[in-house]
């Protein structure tokens, strides 16, 4: 089932950052990056976020916001981002329902998986990318930014 041209699943989570995001509170100011990844702290993933938040100029001046999301803790979330110099907000999805929301929980190992979705700054989901195994990590920022500029 997939959610594009749809209305994104609304959501406020907890953030690395201290304070809850709630997703449509970017509505009519920017486009919202969600990248879904398994857990912090994980190899794949330590190479993933870094590097998302290693463009988050570019993202910015795309007018768009990359926020993380898992199933992990702030308190983790924070622990990872200091250790890897991780500057988007990373949000803690703790029960996966976010992630069930938008088809990508892996219930079975408490998990959701490795996606990134594009929401327009209607809250439209413009683009939608769910990697067929966890481990797989296929889209990089600079792809990621190139659908952005098409919207």
């Amino acid at each position: 089932m997939t959610l594009l041209g749809k209305p994104a699943p609304d959501f406020t989570l907890p953030a690395s950052t201290g304070q809850d995001v709630t997703l449509s509170s970017f509505r009519g100011t920017r486009t919202v990056v969600l990248v879904f990844y398994p857990l912090d702290f994980s190899p794949v993933c330590s190479m993933q976020l870094p590097e998302y938040s290693g463009h988050q100029d570019d993202f910015t001046d795309a007018g768009a916001v990359v926020l993380g999301i898992n199933r992990d803790s702030v308190h983790a979330h924070k622990a990872w981002a200091a250790e890897y110099g991780i500057e988007v907000p990373l949000l803690a999805d703790m029960t996966l329902k976010v992630a069930r929301e938008y088809g990508v929980a892996i219930d079975e190992r408490g998990i959701s998986g490795r996606a990134v979705f594009v929401i327009d700054k209607e809250g439209t989901l413009r683009y939608e990318h769910i990697e067929a195994t966890p481990g797989e990590y296929t889209v990089r920022p600079s792809e990621v930014l190139d659908k952005i500029k098409q919207l």
